[in-house]
């Protein structure tokens, strides 16, 4: 019997109308002005799309070129609902958004079961938005491709590398890492924060990144790990605030977008 993730924060996080989402995602595109090789790996932030989409766009743009190669993304993102230890891939078979469905690649999922750090569970899965809200953007760029859907828990950057090194393969397998950056410093403290955090990511030094540097800095980590061992460089495509694009410059939320060629 086949099983369909529904989608959590459609409607809240992004239009749950396939076309006013269509329309939103592609006028993001269109006003992104990134240019660039086609990366192995990027970094995208997962707020509201009005607050993050645009930042996000700045990554997902540099795909287009290659939506008939890209087959399979490994998407990983951080836990915010469900506390657990290691990282969980799903039971199901199709994640599910208002632009249609997704096939689970279950023999990626067959390929790291037997790392003693992965489950097989849904339950975090279901209400997470840190994966969901990226395959919109997946959608709209690629043409047809399966997807490794991964929430990171209590996990450590070692893990995630590990994981990564499994699933690497050649050019039709994308790496997509979910974070947003510093959370509710002024406008001047979270630049500065933001600022830092994206030395560290094109330096390749996981150290350099603290608890408050990003919400996703486990598996940020972890990709640090596998771009130095794979001979990758990182550069930061955009980097931007909630300040800079649908907020107040009081408390913000970093977002940043970055390509590992």
């Amino acid at each position: 019997m086949t099983s369909v993730r529904f989608p959590a924060v459609a409607g809240m996080f992004y239009p749950d109308d396939p076309v006013a989402l269509d329309e939103m995602v592609r006028t993001y595109l269109e006003s992104s002005t990134a240019e660039g090789p086609v990366p192995k790996a990027i970094i995208a932030p997962h707020a509201g799309y009005v607050y993050s989409g645009p930042v996000a766009a700045s990554a997902y743009r540099l795909l287009i070129p290659a939506k008939d190669v890209i087959k399979r993304v490994i998407l990983l993102g951080p836990a915010h609902r469900v506390p657990f230890r290691g990282v969980a891939a799903p039971g199901m078979d199709f994640f599910m958004t208002p632009l249609g469905s997704v096939a689970v690649d279950k023999k990626a999922i067959e390929a790291i079961a037997d790392l003693p750090w992965v489950t097989i569970s849904d339950t975090p899965h279901e209400p997470e938005h840190s994966l969901e809200v990226h395959l919109p953007f997946l959608q709209e760029v690629l043409d047809d491709f399966t997807v490794v859907p991964i929430v990171v828990g209590d996990a450590t950057p070692e893990e995630v590398a590990a994981v990564l090194e499994r699933l690497w393969n050649g050019p039709e397998t994308l790496i997509v890492i979910s974070s947003d950056l510093s959370h509710y410093h002024d406008y001047t403290t979270a630049r500065k924060m933001d600022t830092a955090t994206s030395q560290a990511i094109e330096s390749l030094d996981p150290e350099a990144l603290t608890f408050e540097s990003a919400c996703g800095r486990i598996p940020v980590a972890g990709l640090l790990l596998a771009a130095k061992k794979h001979g990758l460089k990182a550069k930061t495509v955009d980097l931007r605030n909630s300040g800079d694009t649908a907020g107040p410059k009081d408390q913000v939320v970093g977002y940043g977008a970055y390509a590992f060629y």
